[in-house]
């Protein structure tokens, strides 16, 4: 609440402590040195590859948070940068992103995943389309584990043969998600899928 409160306040607020951040920095430098690298982990059944920026804990956690349901933007060209950072450009034709559902589209006015997709586009100098959709159900976040093993109803929504594509997301835990986006770009003929997240729940 007073981080919320903080926030409302004053704009340029820290996640972690409510505190004033120094100017284009998404946190204070005491919060800032306590984010720590995601924690190693498989890569998903289907994706090529895998980035993830940061551990889903602590200050990244109240970030993403702050995007995902306060939809605050103003943290968005510098999670963009971090999660594009991982990236070779090289190798990438298109970025797509995990959708949320419509019902949560609705409620919320926006979609977390696509405003991320976006902000990581303009980083690499890549067009951004949506390729995915997804089929009305529960959302993943707040699942139990094997809920979360199933994955999302994903249907593809564009072309795709031959190209290399980037799927955004917010926050990777079992992987399942990342691996129905896969299955459905690679059925579509996608010479290869890499998935950049921002965060690993640890």
């Amino acid at each position: 609440m007073l981080h919320a409160l903080a926030d409302a306040v004053f704009p340029s607020s820290c996640p972690g402590c409510g505190g004033r951040n120094p100017r284009d920095e998404p946190w204070c430098a005491a919060c800032g040195a306590t984010a720590r690298p995601a924690p190693r982990g498989a890569v998903p059944v289907g994706v090529d590859d895998l980035v993830v920026a940061y551990a889903y804990e602590g200050v990244v956690r109240e970030l993403v948070a702050r995007v995902k349901y306060h939809n605050r933007r103003s943290v968005l060209p510098w999670l963009g940068a971090a999660v594009a950072g991982m990236l070779d450009v090289r190798d990438l034709d298109v970025v797509t992103w995990v959708p949320t559902t419509s019902v949560r589209r609705r409620q919320r006015g926006f979609d977390h995943g696509e405003l991320l997709a976006r902000a990581v586009g303009r980083e690499l100098g890549r067009p951004v389309r949506r390729l995915l959709r997804r089929r009305d159900a529960e959302p993943q976040t707040g699942a139990s584990r094997v809920a979360r093993s199933r994955g999302p109803v994903l249907v593809g929504t564009g072309g795709v043969a031959g190209l290399d594509v980037v799927v955004v997301d917010d926050v990777v835990t079992t992987g399942a998600t990342l691996a129905a986006a896969a299955r459905v770009l690679h059925e579509r003929a996608a010479r290869s899928v890499v998935a950049a997240v921002a965060a690993r729940t640890p």
